[in-house]
């Protein structure tokens, strides 16, 4: 474990340490092997749907000693029903442990995952993972499954949602926070969970971007791009650990010793506990490397499987696997040995009943603290990508504003997917949140104009109607919540139905006067057709329980954007995957045919990595290095001046990219290596410095070990991945 994740949560000293083992020695010695299965088996309370149900016979299994964990159970009063039935009823009284998707909040729902990611702030992430955290533990809940950290560029795939977009770098940062606001600095505080990094790995990489796909992947993409996060997850000490569905080079990842077993513990030092994704074992079957049941929980157990989610199959297999020498006890015991460790490290055998507190529950649930929090989130989340002639903010003293679109009144649709235990009836939708800020002042009218996925154009003429009567027009545009997410993948990721058409006739209705387009949705869209109609773009993600009052505070100037995209915008479906991180080719891009470019569309993408307005501006001085040479064991400040040459208050993040420009193995064009979020007033400077180490010029050598060549590299500074100039300086050999 490294010094870093030390420091980021407290480790047990070394008596204690042994002490705890020595409780999971005289307890394993107690059980019988019915009772270790148990502790290998999740089954669900069924609150939630996510996915096929198995058995609904969970509370006898728990009764039996036959089922050590639960998922989909939540409040106080519920979980602490369940635990008293396995505490008390059971003959070993092993305390049950709980686990829910808490992905982006609990009850107080703050921007998907996503979304939240482009706010480029850590703390932030850190914080609202830690609400979530404190607002599931005072409902009973133990582990979250979450975060998810699959690097992913493939818009297509629903489940683009749930992570930290394209970047490995600042996928790795945000892993580490998010794990570090779950966890806490102790678990056995009444206000942590477990953290679960998910999906190991590469699952972000599936074919054509469709869920639950196999992936074809290179040994070197799979060390350079999908599996640094969940080292940095390692590294931030999450306790347990979930499996994807996919194949990686023919082995599913549930059944591959490779990943869970030799990377997972013995490279990287995992100590914690492994757990399915929904029926994985079982699915082995179809994937076509198990024949039965039997054979797909053998081949679970021997990758490194301590867990079995919702699939039965240790359930109903082991004990025969065990009996007919198939599977060694020890495997058993082993497994059986990490799901008590987790537990005890909650403190649950001290008090089972810990989590199950009616009086936190009252007063951490939904708190107006954690509320404003989300506001904060939602606000720092969005991303202006489109501002001509300052369409935005609007001007305050607007007499009348048309609010259009199939998502202005819409409530339970901010909340986007995964949204746990949250309400739709605790969200102001835009229009109500608008209607509230301006009281009478403002005469606001509200049109669907069309409904988010269908062809009915029935509605246009009196959209178009009140966009003429106007004073200002916004339009409130997107997805469905469900439309992206788990099994929510998407072919044509434009606007759905008649969206397009709706804010084409509308804009055109109100030549002359202010419009503005507010989108909701769980991935970047190929929105080309929208950003030529409409002068004005935010990107609001599926912002949360605070997402409409953090919409209309920004839309009149109260606050301001300054979110940046973490994943690429296409200009269109043929160009995905897209991404900034790309390498050169043998012929890269230029005026001759015979070089790698499309025909009909630019190589760029419609917004890029990194991309994000503000309400003023912000000019780069020139870059500086503080030498021209660089040691292998020493470093190097790079430094520059940014300056709001605007007439307003603004954030800039200022990011870092290198480029490796001769090496041993190909290298991306740049990549992104650090960043600061400054504020400035208008007309005010400040210098930005970053330190370049030989940690930041490392990369996968052609051993698929970390390496670092002498050489010359180029450092570029801007606004975002589309800086170009830079300067260069050279690695001396040792």
């Amino acid at each position: 474990m490294s010094k870093k994740s030390l420091k980021s949560q407290k480790v047990c000293s070394k008596p204690l340490a042994d002490k705890l083992e020595r409780k999971i020695e005289t307890l394993l010695a107690k059980m019988t092997l019915a009772e270790k299965i148990g502790q290998m088996t999740l089954f669900t309370a069924m609150w939630a749907e996510t996915g096929p149900t198995i058995d609904r016979n969970f509370l006898q299994y728990v009764r039996e000693g036959r089922c050590g964990s639960i998922f989909n159970a939540y409040t106080a009063e519920y979980t602490r029903s369940l635990q008293k039935v396995a505490v008390e009823e059971t003959r070993l009284g092993i305390p049950l442990l709980f686990g829910f998707d808490v992905i982006h909040g609990h009850r107080s729902i703050f921007p998907i995952p996503l979304g939240e990611a482009c706010s480029w702030d850590l703390e932030l992430m850190k914080r609202s993972a830690r609400i979530a955290a404190t607002e599931a533990a005072a409902e009973g809940i133990h582990w979250t499954f979450a975060p998810m950290v699959d690097i992913a560029r493939d818009p297509r795939w629903g489940r683009v949602a749930e992570g930290a977009g394209e970047d490995v770098w600042l996928g790795c940062r945000i892993a580490e926070a998010r794990v570090r606001g779950f966890q806490g600095e102790d678990l056995t505080a009444d206000d942590t969970v477990l953290a679960c990094a998910k999906h190991f790995a590469a699952y972000g990489g599936a074919e054509a971007g469709r869920d639950y796909n196999i992936v074809d992947v290179s040994e070197r993409t799979l060390a350079e791009v999908y599996l640094p996060p969940f080292k940095a997850c390692v590294d931030a000490n999450v306790r347990t650990f979930m499996p994807a569905f996919n194949e990686i080079a023919g082995m599913p990842c549930t059944a591959s010793r490779t990943l869970l077993t030799e990377t997972l513990r013995q490279k990287w030092g995992f100590t914690g506990m492994v757990v399915t994704d929904y029926t994985a074992i079982n699915e082995l079957i179809p994937h076509g490397v198990a024949a039965d049941l039997t054979q797909a929980g053998q081949l679970a157990i021997e990758a490194g499987v301590d867990m079995d989610m919702q699939g039965g199959v240790y359930f109903t297999q082991l004990e025969a696997l065990v009996n007919a020498g198939k599977v060694l006890p020890a495997a058993i015991d082993e497994g059986v040995r990490r799901v008590l460790r987790v537990k005890i490290e909650l403190g649950l055998f001290d008090d089972p009943y810990r989590y199950c507190c009616e009086k936190r529950e009252k007063s951490r649930v939904l708190s107006p603290e954690h509320k404003a929090a989300a506001q904060k989130a939602a606000e720092k989340s969005m991303v202006l990508l489109k501002n001509e002639d300052d369409t935005l903010p609007f001007a305050k003293n607007l007499r009348s504003l048309a609010v259009i679109g199939p998502l202005a009144e819409s409530q339970l649709e901010l909340l986007g997917n995964w949204y746990g235990a949250g309400d739709g009836n605790q969200v102001v939708s835009v229009a109500a949140a608008l209607r509230e800020k301006f009281g009478k002042s403002v005469n606001i009218t509200t049109i669907k104009g069309c409904e988010v996925d269908d062809e009915d154009d029935s509605q246009l003429k009196a959209a178009v109607t009140a966009a003429k009567k106007a004073d200002a027009v916004l339009l409130v545009l997107g997805e469905y919540g469900n439309m992206s997410g788990e099994a929510a993948c998407r072919v044509d990721i434009d606007l759905p139905g008649l969206q397009n058409r709706l804010a084409e006739e509308v804009t055109a209705a109100a030549r002359g006067k202010p419009v503005a387009a507010v989108l909701f949705n769980g991935r970047p869209l190929a929105i080309s057709r929208l950003a030529k109609a409409v002068p004005a773009i935010l990107e609001a993600w599926f912002p949360g329980t605070m997402g409409g009052q953090a919409i209309a505070e920004m839309l009149f100037g109260d606050t301001s954007p300054s979110g940046r995209l973490v994943m690429s915008f296409p200009r269109h479906i043929g160009q995905i995957p897209i991404y900034y991180t790309a390498k050169n080719t043998g012929r890269p891009i230029s005026s001759d045919k015979y070089t790698s470019k499309y025909l009909d569309c630019p190589n760029t993408p419609l917004f890029a990595f990194g991309h994000g307005l503000t309400y003023t501006t912000f000019s780069y001085g020139p870059l500086r290095l503080s030498a021209a040479e660089m040691p292998m064991n020493g470093e190097i400040t790079v430094s520059i001046t940014v300056t709001n040459t605007g007439n307003r208050a603004g954030e800039e993040v200022v990011q870092l990219y290198l480029r490796d420009l001769i090496a041993c193995v190909t290298r991306p064009l740049k990549e992104l290596k650090g960043f600061k979020k400054i504020s400035l007033e208008p007309g005010a400077a400040a210098e930005v410095k970053f330190t370049i180490t030989a940690a930041e010029l490392t990369f996968v050598g052609p051993d698929l070990e970390p390496l670092i060549e002498p050489g010359e590299f180029e450092v570029m500074i801007g606004g975002s991945s589309s800086v170009a100039d830079g300067q260069r300086f050279t690695l001396l050999p040792k």
